[in-house]
This record gives C-alpha cells, sequence and structure tokens, in this order.
C-alpha cells in the first residue's frame, strides 16, 4: 500500500512539473537625474552653473563621475527580482541626447544595448524627458513628442518639457509609454498648480488620442510629475484608482496612492517628504481571470543605502550630486521608481 501512494505522489508531482507556470519579468523604471548636463555652454539655454567656468564648477572629471555614478545606479533597479537591469527606463533632467550616448556607452551599462529616444524640448534650461530601451527585448514601433504650451498670468509663453510617447513590441505585446516631467513648483505649489493641471490634461489627452485607434491598447505613464498622487492633478484630472477593480468607472490604476498613504517617499524639499516620482496605467495591465500576455506584477521605490546621506542635517534624503554649489559624489535628489510586467509561459521540465 506504501509503495502505491509513494508511486500516486511521484506521478503527481512529475505531471505538475510538466505545466508549471514560469514568468518572464521585465522592470520598467523611471529616474530623474538630477541634471545631467554636459560640459559645454549652450549659448540658446540656460545651462551656464553646469560649465568648468560656472557656479557648479562642472568639470569633465565630475562629468564622468556623474555617468559612472547613475549607470551603477540604473543597473540595480529591479534587478533583484528581474535580475536584470530595466527592460525600460524613462528619464528626465537630461540635456541632450549627446549625454544619453554616454550614459548607454558607459563601461557598466555599454553591454546591456540600451538604445534612445529623445526629443530637444523648448524648456528653458535646457532639460528634456527620454526613453531608454533594450532592443534585444522591445521591438520599437512609433515615438512622438507632445508639446506642453502654458502661459503665465500675465500671458507669457512658460517653455517647458515635452510629455513623450513612445511604442512598441514587449513580449509581442504592443505597449504604449508616456514620459514626463511637469511644471515644478517654483512660486509656491498653489500658485503654480495650474502648471500641472494643464500638463494633466495634455497627458489625459494623449491616452484619450491613443485608444481612439487603439480601443485595448495597454499605457504607462511614468514620470517626475511634481505632483504626489492625491493632488488635484490626478484625483480630478486624470482620475486615477489605487484600487485595482475594473469595471469601476475609473480606467488607470496607480499604485503608488496607496505608497503615498503608507508615507513612502521618493524626495525631501524643506522637510518634506514627497512622492513625484510615480507610474499609473490602464487597468487591461492587471491579471483578471485567462488574462493573456504582460500583467502587471508590482511596483516599487529603489531606495537602497547607498543612495541615502548617511549623516548631518540632510541624514535619510537622497544623495543628490550637488549641494549648495558643491559636488557630493552623490546620485540624485531623486530615488528611481519601477513597476514589474510579467508574461506567463509554461514550460515543460
Amino acid at each position: 500500500m506504501k509503495i502505491v501512494k509513494l508511486i500516486i505522489f511521484l506521478y503527481c508531482i512529475t505531471l505538475s512539473s510538466q505545466t508549471k507556470n514560469q514568468y518572464k519579468i521585465h522592470t520598467i523604471a523611471f529616474y530623474n537625474l538630477e541634471n545631467l548636463f554636459d560640459t559645454i555652454n549652450n549659448p540658446n539655454t540656460r545651462d551656464d552653473d553646469r560649465t568648468p567656468t560656472g557656479k557648479d564648477k562642472y568639470t569633465s572629471k565630475i562629468y564622468r563621475d556623474k555617468i559612472k555614478k547613475l549607470s551603477e545606479v540604473i543597473v540595480q533597479i529591479g534587478a533583484k527580482t528581474s535580475k536584470k537591469p530595466p527592460t525600460i527606463l524613462g528619464v528626465c533632467e537630461i540635456e541632450n541626447f549627446e549625454v544619453l550616448e554616454d550614459l548607454v556607452s558607459s563601461d557598466i551599462l555599454k553591454q546591456y544595448g540600451y538604445k534612445i529616444i529623445q526629443y530637444d524640448s523648448p524648456d528653458r534650461r535646457g532639460i528634456d524627458t527620454a526613453l531608454l530601451y533594450r532592443e534585444e527585448f522591445f521591438a520599437l514601433e512609433d515615438h512622438k513628442a507632445f508639446e506642453l504650451k502654458i502661459w503665465d498670468e500675465k500671458g507669457y509663453r512658460i517653455y517647458t518639457r515635452d510629455q513623450l510617447m513612445v511604442s512598441g513590441y514587449l513580449e509581442d505585446d504592443k505597449v504604449y509609454f508616456i514620459v514626463n516631467h511637469w511644471p515644478s513648483r517654483w512660486g509656491g505649489e498653489k500658485r503654480s498648480r495650474p502648471k500641472r493641471v494643464k500638463a494633466a490634461i495634455l497627458t489625459k489627452k494623449i491616452i484619450t488620442e491613443i485608444k481612439s485607434y487603439d480601443i485595448d491598447a495597454k499605457i504607462i505613464v511614468m514620470g517626475d510629475f511634481n505632483d504626489n498622487p492625491n493632488d488635484k492633478s490626478f484625483s480630478e484630472i486624470l482620475e486615477t484608482d489605487k484600487y485595482k477593480e475594473i469595471g469601476n468607472g475609473k480606467e488607470l490604476y496607480s499604485p503608488f496612492i496607496r505608497m503615498f498613504d503608507n508615507g513612502l517617499n521618493t524626495l525631501v524639499y524643506n522637510d518634506y517628504f514627497h512622492l513625484f516620482d510615480q507610474f499609473f496605467f490602464t487597468k487591461n495591465l492587471i491579471s483578471t481571470p485567462n488574462k493573456k500576455g504582460l500583467i502587471y506584477y508590482k511596483s516599487g521605490i529603489y531606495n537602497a543605502d547607498f543612495l541615502k546621506q548617511k549623516e548631518g542635517k540632510y541624514k535619510g534624503y537622497p544623495f543628490r550630486s550637488y549641494q549648495s554649489g558643491q559636488y557630493t559624489g552623490g546620485y540624485s535628489d531623486h530615488f528611481p521608481v519601477y513597476i514589474y510586467l510579467v508574461s506567463k509561459i509554461k514550460k515543460a521540465i
């Protein structure tokens, strides 16, 4: 009898292993690179501080060290679970295409074959958004920059960053990415709020446009929004939802709402903790019965100890690369954020 039970047990184990679910995991990340400028003065932008003779004494040595430091961070975002660097990486606060070329060709990152999508935006400081992708996993289809047109109280144009849309195929699933860096809170949160409301309206317009020709589009929006998940731009304009339930009238899910409710942050300013760096996405990326293709797994903030100030007045803050006009040897004044997308495969063993 014991022998019969043993045979049945072994058969069940074998059958189970033959149909065992396995997953491909992709990290989708976003990182504010804190003013990744080259050292060359551009007469058309306000980049004078980030030059060797400027206020920041921004030399080639510092530039090379900053590239190295950022590469060290990027290669580790989400890698604890996915076992590889991000498949997709949205970035902001970069000066031009050339600094990204230096970044992806650095000793640490060059082996991963990152490609670059970047447009020069009309921002006065000359900073842009961009998307890096690993060609090995992501087949690029299209990309476009959407200009954010806003004016101040006196009717003068405020030149700010474009919103970047990139589409392509990941694991044979078409995905749309929208990369943002919304207007800052310069002048105060309340006074600057209308600018970010306008930015949210543009993001919503882009989503609507995509869905007009691809009704079931899987859309992922990322960025440094200079707003927290509970601010008007999200709660009223985009109507992001902290609940995963489909069919409750809200189409966009944000796992970062609960993270903010739980006290998590990606930056600190004047001792106020903020979660400006976020993801939200269409709910068709959430696992449901019989769901096929890519699905959302979980999200996180990459805030490893080496990315934090170790001591002093700013202990626990992001270890930024510049403080009071001095190069600190740090990384960025923001922590990177990420989500995991997974696709289920069945593989006989």
